[in-house]
């Protein structure tokens, strides 16, 4: 009994407490920059992970039989680091020669993941904000419908408590500096985000237009962020934040969204940029960033020539002209009434099928993946609701990603005559061709084949309308 008691402290007890002291009594030399990273991945997706600085991929780290990883890195330089584990990513931030330890779930992988180890602290109160911001986003929508005074008590009360557990965190962890700047920035700028939104998205829900009720010194916040920050630039709170407030901007003198309109604002956006910016490689990164959103989602054919003649003008970097110019081409493949490039699609036989020979009437397609089943569902619930209330056209789902058996498993509770389900044989390929860059994206043909609408959404509220012409 007393050596059962023993071998349990042991493992149990001691040598944790072992592992700690000898942690914390480690001694670095001053030009020792080496760093470990290690982990559990419960559910993955791949046998890997990939491992970035900003969009340079370092490192491609592989899963053992086990799902456990670990390397060591000989040197890093402090600093934020994003992992990738198809198709979801996260942003890592280690200080010189922390240790850290990794565990979670690909199904549910933001809520899932911990940190242990040296620099777990720092990286742990990320997460939680992560969270936090999270639950937000799931009852964002209601608090738009408030009106002016409710909404803003809520959103400065919430960001408030917000910032005294933040304070709180810093006091206890002591972290730097550089660490402060990526914890400080996403901390305000959800909150920020949603002051943006308020006024577009009160009066789209609710059809009041209250921007004349709104504070003299409502926008008053946009003074208190850094807009030339070289080291925010691959930061998604940052660039996120900031393709809403540029939205926010071009949508106040106009709340309407006609081709035209949007069309404008695009324009708008790129101007703006041009006289908030000063720091060059932030300017041509968030210029690239408004012609690839340009590009992929927001874009009139007809004006492609004016929105880039002034994209051109202001931005700078040449580099990266070549991938937009790359884009665009394959974009103006997909004009109205030209046929979709071929790509290899298989049905669920494993046979290859002539996409265009599958067109006999007015056709939706749209695509999912197997890492986003609740889209998958989704989706396909959309299409067969869509399919009863329009018996003259046709739907053709197309699975990006998985093994064939497993696809095939996946779709056999969806049933409908005029459903057709395929799978993609080289994803990489339809991504260049059809330029698919986000999970949303269908279009829309006519019954001869040729395009209708290159870049649509299947929960578009007017994709009947579009479906009947």
């Amino acid at each position: 009994m007393y050596s059962t008691f023993l071998n349990t402290s042991i493992r149990y007890g001691i040598l944790p407490l072992l592992a700690l002291f000898c942690s914390c009594q480690q001694k670095f030399e001053t030009t020792d920059y080496s760093a470990h990273f290690s982990g559990e991945i419960q559910n993955p997706t791949a046998n890997y992970i990939l491992f970035f600085k900003d969009n340079m991929l370092l490192d491609t780290i592989f899963l053992d039989e086990n799902n456990h990883f670990e390397k060591k890195f000989d040197s890093l330089s402090p600093g934020l680091y994003i992992y990738r584990i198809n198709p979801e990513f996260q942003y890592v931030y280690f200080d010189k020669n922390d240790s850290l330890h990794l565990r979670l779930n690909s199904r549910d992988f933001d809520h899932s993941i911990i940190y242990s180890g040296r620099g777990s602290e720092k990286n742990n109160f990320l997460m939680n904000l992560t969270v936090k911001n999270l639950v937000d986003e799931s009852t964002r929508y209601e608090n738009y419908d408030l009106g002016v005074n409710q909404f803003m008590r809520f959103i400065d009360s919430t960001h408030a408590a917000r910032t005294t557990y933040y304070l709180r965190s810093k006091a206890i962890v002591d972290w730097g500096p550089e660490f402060d700047l990526y914890a400080k920035t996403k901390l305000d700028l959800h909150f920020y985000s949603q002051k943006e939104i308020y006024p577009i998205a009160h009066y789209v829900r609710t059809k009041e237009d209250i921007r004349d009720q709104l504070p003299t010194d409502y926008y008053s916040f946009r003074n208190k962020v850094d807009f030339n920050n070289e080291k925010l630039i691959r930061y998604s709170s940052f660039t996120k934040y900031l393709a809403i407030m540029l939205s926010s901007i071009s949508d106040e003198s106009d709340l309407d969204f006609d081709s035209q309109t949007k069309f404008d604002k695009n324009i708008t956006k790129l101007n703006v940029v041009d006289t908030l910016i000063r720091n060059e490689k932030v300017k041509n990164t968030i210029l690239d960033n408004i012609a690839l959103i340009y590009l992929l989602e927001d874009q009139n054919l007809n004006n492609n020539d004016k929105f880039f003649e002034r994209y051109f003008k202001l931005s700078t970097d040449t580099t990266q002209h070549q991938e937009i110019i790359k884009i665009q081409t394959a974009v103006q493949n997909l004009k109205y009434e030209n046929r979709l490039p071929k790509v290899e699609l298989v049905d669920l036989e494993e046979q290859a099928v002539d996409f265009k020979k599958l067109i006999r009437k007015k056709t939706l397609m749209f695509v999912w993946t197997k890492n986003g089943l609740a889209h998958a569902n989704a989706s396909h619930k959309r299409a067969l609701e869509l399919l009863e209330k329009l018996p003259d056209i046709q739907v053709i789902s197309v699975c990006i990603d998985g093994e064939h058996d497993e696809w095939r498993d996946l779709v056999s509770e969806y049933k409908h005559p005029n459903l057709i389900e395929l799978r993609c044989v080289d994803f990489n390929d339809m991504k260049d061709k059809w330029i698919i860059t986000k999970i949303q994206r269908s279009i829309i043909l006519h019954a001869d084949g040729s395009i209708q609408e290159a870049f649509v959404n299947i929960f578009d509220r007017n994709m009947e309308k579009l479906l009947a012409l």
